[in-house]
């Protein structure tokens, strides 16, 4: 029984091999390597600095500690009073002599924060990744739910997301299960925000398409 060519897999497709196993070696076992340092100008301001407008009691950490812990507490996974933990781990190690922010103090504070986004300003052109991966739609709206009970699974769409070598975003494109990924591809790389040098991608995205947008 013949099978069914694949149209995101032409016949052309390009077939890799690696040569160089040390480096790619030593690329894997980087994956695990766990690296943690506070920089001395985050040292220098861990501790609120005085207002004189304020009265009363003057909050003790400053915004950067507060955002610190919280940033550990999501990229961890981790409880209130794991988060206090985990920072105390670390500053023993480095031998700190800091006070870490307490479980209780992170919430309120927490809500009160203004976090500003440090965009990276690329002066010449950047290397675009391109990947994509599955979102899953659940549920029904909910009224449809309270009349007619949730009918669960509704679904899935496309996420298609173009980062540079730092990990930043710089174009997406969110698409139907039935959109070609190549196609979708072409687009991410028209929307870049910066000037693109080099593209890179999975085999999904293998196609003549992406050779002539790149």
């Amino acid at each position: 029984m013949p099978t069914k060519r694949s149209r995101v897999h032409p016949s052309y497709k390009t077939k890799y091999r690696a040569t160089n196993w040390a480096s790619y070696n030593k690329a894997l076992l980087g994956r695990g390597n766990l690296r943690l340092w506070i920089s001395p100008d985050a040292v220098a301001n861990w501790n609120a600095k005085p207002s004189k407008r304020r009265r009363g009691g003057q909050p003790r950490y400053s915004n950067l500690a507060i955002e610190t812990a919280l940033t550990l507490r999501l990229v961890y996974h981790l409880p209130l009073r794991q988060a206090e933990g985990f920072v105390t781990s670390i500053f023993d190690l480095m031998g700190l002599h800091l006070a870490v922010p307490d479980h209780t103090t992170l919430p309120p504070r927490g809500k009160t924060l203004k976090i500003k986004l440090k965009a990276k300003f690329h002066v010449g052109p950047i290397d675009l990744i391109i990947g994509g991966t599955g979102l899953s739609v659940f549920g029904e709206g909910q009224w449809a739910a309270a009349k007619h009970g949730s009918r669960g699974f509704r679904g899935w769409k496309k996420l298609h997301l173009g980062v540079d070598g730092t990990g930043i975003i710089v174009a997406e494109a969110l698409t139907g299960p039935n959109v070609d990924d190549a196609k979708t591809a072409v687009k991410v790389i028209k929307k870049a925000r910066f000037r693109v040098k080099a593209v890179v991608g999975d085999a999904a995205y293998d196609s003549r398409e992406i050779y002539e947008a790149a």
